[in-house]
């Protein structure tokens, strides 16, 4: 009889535990950051719409 592989616990367990490190060397950037030049990237897109009608 085949045995069966009980690997899939501690697989998973291993890719929690990579993924909930954080890295000392990552590049970190504030959240609030990342919504003001999303605002300010659809301010300049709507101004461009007004001033260049198509």
């Amino acid at each position: 009889m085949a045995k069966k592989k009980s690997d899939g616990f501690q697989s998973a367990a291993g890719l929690i535990r990579y993924f909930d490190s954080e890295d000392e060397k990552a590049i970190r950037i504030n959240p609030w950051l990342v919504i003001g030049i999303a605002v300010g990237l659809i301010v300049i897109v709507e101004l461009m719409r007004q001033i260049f009608p198509t």
